[in-house]
């Protein structure tokens, strides 16, 4: 167990060590598939802001331009300089230390029970130990490379077997303009590795794919029907089919998927490729590696708005006080730091990306792309949760549901934020929900995404 007080020295060799990758990472899932938490697993300097700034900042405390300094190593680039330049405001809240706090409670629970039969095959996609597909959970919660940290998000972005996000975004110029605003439906249905939904672990009919995965916008009027649809092969050498529904062609056309670093509608920063940190086939990036492990401010808990009807979240910073949502951050313990590089687009104006993954449940917490000369390019921070708040609760199922609550992506050269929010429901009554079988058929298929965009 690593000892309880460490001084300033003692406290910066031992983040030395981890950079190795030969310190607490190894170490932690065994301990934390056990005890089902990492109260005294890690040292209390990088449990609590209160240790970690020497009571210079206080859990409940809000990290702003006066105090960012004191945990500049701690964040993100383009958090650090959107606190000490931009307005933006962080509260900061309790360590979570519960494992099962940290996902959907089926997910992380057939992360425990299938620890140990995973594997890669000869094409170095993830398989079961029979060979067939994975059957759910986190296939190398003891990660040890890079490559097994981008294998377990490929496989399963939001962690539910099916997903309905309604989503509400809005796009910030540097002026702090919100110039272009929409409403849109995110839709995920895994195929395979199914934690709830029957037949599970794998839909037969389907046990090639990895995933289908639909976009929807709803609003405003003039984008109003744009609709895409992914069909993911299961091996991750192949690119998914794409095909789209645009109103003003009125039917339904296949797109070329290796072009996947362009903005899905006007004026919004994101690409196809930064979905989840890993939007594209796993083996069409490359040189996968580990460059560090730290420590970590980020959003993992409380970011659920409970006390909006639409669980709309408030706004502030920026040259009009809307450029951020107002954001919740807390330690985590130990992150670790991979990279990748494109391999498979010539033209992709990207050349890696640099993702914080948090140890504990492997999810990404941060991400930053690079463009070509090396210099950064695009960042992305936002929140996850379980959606409860004292005693009101959003189930799925017997459990609180896990999500994601709210993004940033910011782009380093324009200036421009996109903020994107999961919300109750939007346009047109679509409302988030998970693992309901209805939802392939609503908003999976090429018929579904015509018949969206005609309405």
């Amino acid at each position: 167990m690593l000892m309880r007080k460490l001084t300033r020295r003692r406290f910066l060799k031992r983040s030395a060590y981890w950079l190795t990758g030969a310190a607490a990472g190894s170490a932690l899932w065994p301990a934390l598939a056990e005890r089902g938490d990492i109260a005294g697993l890690y040292p209390d300097e990088v449990m609590s802001i209160d240790d970690y700034t020497h009571g210079r900042i206080a859990t409940g405390g809000i990290i702003d331009a006066g105090n960012v300094e004191h945990v500049k190593a701690l964040l993100a680039p383009a958090t650090y300089i959107q606190v000490r330049d931009m307005g933006r405001r962080l509260t900061v809240r309790p360590t979570t230390t519960e494992y099962m706090a940290l996902g959907p409670w089926e997910y992380q629970q057939a992360t425990l029970s299938h620890q140990g039969q995973a594997r890669f095959d000869a094409r170095q996609n993830v398989v079961a130990s029979d060979g067939r597909p994975w059957i759910g959970g986190h296939p190398f919660p003891n990660a040890t490379t890079a490559l097994e940290l981008f294998a377990g998000l490929t496989l399963s972005w939001g962690r539910h077997d099916a997903s309905v996000f309604a989503v509400k975004e809005q796009n910030v110029a540097r002026s702090g303009e919100v110039d272009y605003a929409y409403e849109w439906v995110w839709a995920e249905l895994a195929p395979v590795a199914r934690c709830v939904m029957e037949p599970r672990p794998y839909w037969q009919a389907h046990i090639d794919k990895l995933r289908f995965n639909a976009v929807i916008i709803t609003a405003p009027a003039t984008e109003a029907g744009t609709s895409y649809v992914n069909i993911w092969p299961y091996d991750q050498h192949r690119f998914p089919e794409l095909y789209g529904y645009i109103p003003d062609f009125r039917r339904v056309r296949q797109y070329p998927t290796n072009q996947r670093f362009e903005p899905l509608v006007p004026g919004s920063t994101l690409y196809l490729s930064d979905a989840w940190a890993a939007g594209d086939p796993l083996h069409t990036w490359g040189n996968y590696r580990i460059v560090g492990r730290q420590p970590m401010l980020a959003g993992i808990s409380g970011g659920w708005n409970a006390s909006h009807p639409n669980w709309e979240h408030g706004v502030h910073g920026g040259p009009k006080g809307e450029t951020f949502f107002d954001s919740v951050v807390e330690m985590v313990p130990e992150a670790i730091v991979a990279e990748a590089e494109p391999i498979a687009f010539e033209r992709a104006p990207v050349s890696k990306k640099r993702v914080w993954f948090d140890a504990r449940n492997l999810m990404p917490i941060a991400m930053v792309t690079y463009d070509r000369q090396g210099k950064p390019f695009k960042s992305f921070d936002g929140c996850y949760g379980l959606y409860e708040d004292g005693d009101q609760r959003f189930l799925d199922g017997q459990h609180p549901y896990w999500s994601w609550t709210y993004v940033h992506a910011f782009d380093f050269h324009s200036g421009r934020i996109t903020r994107m929010e999961q919300v109750r429901g939007i346009d047109g009554g679509h409302r988030t929900r998970v693992h309901d079988p209805a939802i392939y058929e609503e908003y999976l298929t090429r018929g579904a995404i015509m018949r969206l965009g005609r309405v």
